[in-house]
């Protein structure tokens, strides 16, 4: 697909988002019956994109379990617990916590728990070099001999595409490594800007291949200010990709700002046509929190989400509250370069 028909997809998107998002959210409450989209207390399932896997509505972020702050043993119990009660998707990336993420979700998915889980992990390296290193080591820490979805982590500059797609660049090593049956599915994700986003998409295009899935940031704050709900999201949902939400309480940042509870994040997040939204669960408590979130939803009505995003507005139009935009507080491999290779 060239710049030229991406672009169109965007001018049309208004008239079509609507329609796709409603039709995604009756496709999920008819697979789990009539009344309550949830009437059982289980754990919604989604379908991620055009790969056609059933993912839980929510997933559980992986750098929060790394945190030197959380016990190890605790952090392997959020796991168990989130897999036991039907959360199945898990994030993870080959950088956080200097491996240490990694290598406690390897010792959570002993024991047979590895089978409960879709395991998502991410590599920041740009050559095949040190993507191919990386993919062995994430492998290694996670303790198994596949990663279903292996993603470009902080693709956050406009050389970035470029740079995977390049000749001897990160995209032969994935490629090979699930021809080598290392990985299953592979994406990107980045949390700057839409247009960066749009660029990974367009480049892909241009090389012939198609992303599987793409994360982004994706909450009630985003709207306001250079959103990917508005500019990527339509893109993802016309071509059938995977949309995988981060972000969605910023950190904390918007629970701060005290007009937004932790259950109106989670749950408009659920009610865009996401495959699933991830969250940081550093306690046992915050994972109750998250799967209560899942175990209560209902789409958002319209009027409902109009509501929440004017009282949002006035804290989110300038993306002080969003600092993975605005700053390069969360920005790993420009602190650390070396990482991309």
């Amino acid at each position: 697909m060239q710049r030229r028909s991406f672009l169109k997809l965007v001018a049309t998107a208004a008239a079509v988002a609507s329609a796709k998002a409603k039709f995604a959210m009756a496709t999920d409450k008819t697979m789990l019956g009539k009344g309550s989209a949830n009437p059982n207390g289980s754990i919604p399932y989604r379908t991620l994109g055009h790969t056609g896997e059933k993912v839980s509505i929510v997933g559980i972020g992986g750098h929060h379990l790394g945190r030197a702050l959380l016990d190890e043993a605790e952090s392997i119990q959020i796991v168990r617990t989130a897999l036991d009660n039907g959360v199945n998707f898990l994030d993870n990336s080959w950088d956080y916590n200097e491996g240490r993420s990694e290598i406690r979700v390897g010792k959570a998915l002993r024991d047979g728990y590895r089978d409960k889980a879709f395991l998502m992990t991410k590599i920041d390296g740009r050559t095949k070099e040190s993507a191919a290193k990386q993919i062995d080591e994430s492998l290694r820490r996670l303790q198994t001999d596949r990663i279903d979805l292996l993603q470009f982590h902080e693709v956050i500059r406009m050389n970035d595409p470029d740079r995977i797609f390049a000749p001897g660049g990160a995209i032969e090593a994935t490629l090979n490594a699930k021809k080598a049956g290392k990985l299953r599915y592979i994406g990107f994700t980045g949390h700057k800007s839409p247009q960066i986003h749009l660029h990974m998409l367009d480049t892909a295009s241009k090389h012939g291949f198609t992303f599987d899935t793409v994360q982004m940031p994706l909450n009630v704050m985003d709207a306001h200010f250079e959103s990917f709900e508005k500019l990527v999201l339509p893109v993802l949902v016309q071509n059938r990709i995977g949309v995988l939400a981060m972000k969605t309480m910023g950190d904390g940042n918007f629970l701060r700002s005290g007009v937004v509870t932790p259950i109106e994040c989670l749950h408009y997040s659920m009610s865009l046509p996401t495959s699933v939204v991830i969250t940081g669960c550093d306690s046992m408590r915050i994972l109750d929190q998250a799967l209560n979130a899942a175990r209560t939803f209902e789409p958002m009505s319209d009027s409902a989400k109009a509501e929440l995003l004017a009282r949002t507005a006035n804290f989110a139009s300038s993306g002080e509250l969003e600092l993975y935009k605005t700053s390069q507080t969360f920005d790993s491999t420009s602190s650390n370069p070396q990482w991309l290779g």
